[in-house]
């Protein structure tokens, strides 16, 4: 805290301290103030500028320093200088008190605040930006709430100065005209419970419930106006309670809802139920990385006392396991569960044709037309391929496409390139290469794993390289050619071209939501990147809601579940009840080896957002099961409040980070801190005693040295 704070500081308390001491309470007290009455009266009439002055200056410094006395100055003002002029008086100097109350709190404490609790306060200062004056203006318009803690609090948040002074003018202008006028006849009044009578305290209440019911009719009026062009269409009646379009991890969830609180659904998918995790993304890329391990494992059998041996295997059977590993868990997602569970799932492609109409156009030529109460929309995302000149002639695969392309080759493919460096891009190049394939890795970013901390892109570069991989960070890809049998990818690295021969290519550069050809365009459902949404997944209608990739922030099968579980129960009550979705801990692992994963603040965004936090790190090469594994590297990395056991973020990387992630994952949820996880048995020898031994590493870093010192010296006297 900077000098001129402690000034500050210092000054208001001593302020604050001289009222009390000095009694001038006594003079804020309404027998003196009906004493005094005639001669302020007299006063006034012979010099009204210096009265004027001179009220309205205590006035602000009373209001300023949060003191007792407001109300009966405010009452003064009315018995001194009659409604007119003592309503003008004492609006304006409450609400300049008010303000500089407000400037005081936000200068002295407000930075420490927003970074003690910058999480919270940035989940705050987004509701205040967005409706803060709105919020403001009703807890105003009701006296139940002592206006010197709105002054206060809200000087600790983003609102701004004169957004806070006009509706603070506002809002209080009609309880101060209540006190005013009653000043004006102040011999009538006995004490202040006579103004504030339960009959106005309730009146003041419902005026301010009043913005509250307004807004609400505002929403009503609002949603009468987006559904009125669609109205002469309005079923009477409806054919379902939902229908969800996608059957990837946000549509089953939100189908699996639907039906367990016994509605009516129906699930709608046009390909493989599954979705991309199933089918394309999550589970076969775990199959082969799970092979690729093996086979990495075989050729460094000496780290295990065993001989060194090349894996000899066929591609197409490695392949072929991958599918089977799909086809095992293709049940827990089948037409046949979903609908053993009482959801009908339906076969085609689904297009909405007004807010409760969805038109099927089933796979074997048919057509369905369903009305519907509430639609869910989670038809995922697709890759992204970049549009290089020439990448159509040489040909390339994507996730979507890669699993039934290479199940075809007799091979692993000779010279891989992979276009990407984020996690799939990472984890495929990694699986191949360990399979034998000679991989190059293209990226343009100055570091691949671009959104984790620089040591972690750092430890994942070394991981890929050790294993064979040519990683080209830096490098921006121009152009394909091919000439003959022969593929080049051109790229450039610093303004000079390379030419990198290859025959397969991946295309692992991103991906973005699918959003064409639902209808969305036809009914004017606002799309981005990513379906148009509110903090409750609705759309610009409020009985049709978006759930995972396609509605974003995130791109995670656990996210779209987690939204499809707001996006089912929001469609279902929201009549009664509405749940903002809950992105406060969100984890990510990235399964390569070893594994990275996160949950919370990085260092990165925690410097990015100008959060205070303190690094505790523990490294795995000195845990125990992990040296009896022979994987002893990687860390634990956990980012706390300053001065405090409360955890930021954690991210680790070793063997099984994303199994470990998971106790870290709870403890910030239910806002346990690191003290909690050292006082927890752990068992031994396992890997997860690393987080144990990292929130041991913290409180060795905070350690009473005094308290100890003094332990030290009650023994050495105990030993005498």
């Amino acid at each position: 805290m900077n000098k001129s704070k402690i000034i500050l500081i210092l000054a208001l308390i001593a302020a604050i301290i001289a009222f009390f001491a000095l009694d001038l309470g006594r003079f804020f007290t309404l027998d003196f103030i009906k004493q005094s009455q005639a001669r302020f009266g007299e006063l006034y009439a012979a010099k009204p500028a210096l009265v004027i002055g001179s009220f309205f200056a205590i006035y602000v410094a009373v209001t300023a320093l949060s003191l007792p006395g407001a109300a009966i100055m405010t009452l003064a003002g009315g018995a001194i200088f009659g409604l007119v002029v003592g309503l003008i008086v004492v609006s304006f100097a409450s609400t300049i008190g008010a303000t500089l109350a407000f400037l005081a709190a936000r200068f002295a404490l407000g930075e420490s605040v927003q970074k003690k609790f910058g999480s919270r306060m940035a989940e705050i200062n987004k509701g205040i930006e967005k409706e803060g004056a709105f919020y403001l203006f009703t807890l105003r318009l009701v006296p139940l709430v002592p206006f010197f803690v709105i002054n206060l609090l809200m000087g600790l948040t983003k609102m701004k100065t004169w957004t806070f002074f006009w509706v603070s003018q506002v809002g209080m202008l009609l309880g101060t005209a209540v006190f005013v006028n009653a000043g004006t006849q102040l011999a009538k009044i006995d004490s202040l419970k006579g103004i504030l009578s339960p009959g106005l305290i309730g009146s003041f209440v419902l005026l301010g419930i009043f913005p509250i019911i307004a807004k609400k009719i505002i929403e009503a009026l609002k949603k009468r106006k987006v559904y009125a062009k669609w109205n002469h269409v309005r079923p009477k009646s409806f054919d379902r309670n939902m229908v969800v379009i996608g059957a990837g991890a946000g549509g089953l969830v939100s189908a699996y809802i639907a039906a367990a609180v016994k509605a009516k659904v129906t699930l709608v998918e046009s390909h493989k139920m599954g979705g991309d995790c199933l089918n394309y993304g999550c589970v076969p890329s775990k199959a082969i990385i799970k092979s690729a391990k093996l086979a990495h494992q075989m050729r460094h059998a000496s780290n295990y006392g065993l001989n060194n041996a090349q894996p000899a295997f066929s591609f197409k059977a490695v392949m072929q396991r991958v599918h089977d590993v799909i086809a095992a868990i293709e049940p827990h997602d089948s037409i046949e569960r979903y609908t053993g569970l009482g959801v009908e799932c339906l076969q085609g492609y689904a297009k909405i044709v007004n807010p409760w109409t969805v038109e099927i156009a089933m796979n074997d030529g048919s057509k369905q037309v369903l009305t519907t109460r509430s639609i869910v929309i989670a038809t995922g995302a697709r890759p992204v391929v970049p549009p290089l000149p020439g990448i159509e002639d040489v040909g390339y695969v994507t996730s979507d496409t890669l699993w039934e392309t290479f199940a075809q080759l007799d091979t692993v493919p000779p010279r891989l390139v992979v276009l990407g460096g984020g996690p799939i891009g990472s984890e495929l190049a990694q699986s191949f290469a360990r399979l034998g394939s000679n991989v190059t890795q293209v990226e343009m970013a100055p570091r691949i794993l671009i959104r984790e901390d620089e040591e972690v892109s750092e430890h994942a570069l070394k991981s890929l390289q050790s294993d064979g991989v040519n990683v080209l960070c830096n490098h921006k890809a121009l152009r394909c050619e091919a000439t003959g049998s022969s593929k080049v990818l051109v790229v450039e690295h610093a303004g000079v071209e390379k030419r990198i021969e290859f025959d397969q290519m991946i295309c692992a550069v991103g991906r973005v939501a699918r959003l064409k050809g639902f209808g969305l365009e036809d009914i004017g459902v606002p799309t981005s990147r990513t379906v148009d949404t509110n903090e409750y997944l609705e759309t610009i209608y409020p009985n049709i809601f978006a759930a995972g990739d396609v509605a974003g922030p995130y791109q995670f099968t656990h996210t779209a579940a987690h939204q499809a579980w707001y996006a089912a129960v929001n469609a279902l009550f929201g009549t009664f009840k509405k749940f903002k979705v809950d992105y406060s801990v969100i984890p990510a692992a990235t399964f390569i080896d070893p594994e990275v994963a996160r949950v919370g603040l990085n260092e990165t965004e925690a410097k990015a957002q100008g959060i205070a936090y303190e690094v505790t790190k523990y490294g795995i090469d000195d845990l125990d099961r992990a040296i009896a594994d022979s994987e002893a590297h990687g860390f634990v990395k956990v980012l706390t409040v300053p001065g405090k056991d409360k955890i930021l973020g954690v991210t680790i990387v070793g063997v099984h980070a994303g199994d470990l992630l998971a106790e870290y994952v709870l403890a910030m949820k239910h806002g346990l801190g690191l003290n909690k996880i050292l006082g927890t048995i752990h068992t031994y020898p396992t890997l997860a005693e690393a987080n144990k031994y990292v929130a041991g590493e913290w409180k060795r870093a905070h350690q009473p040295h005094k308290v100890l010192a003094w332990l030290k010296k009650f023994h050495d006297w105990r030993r005498s």
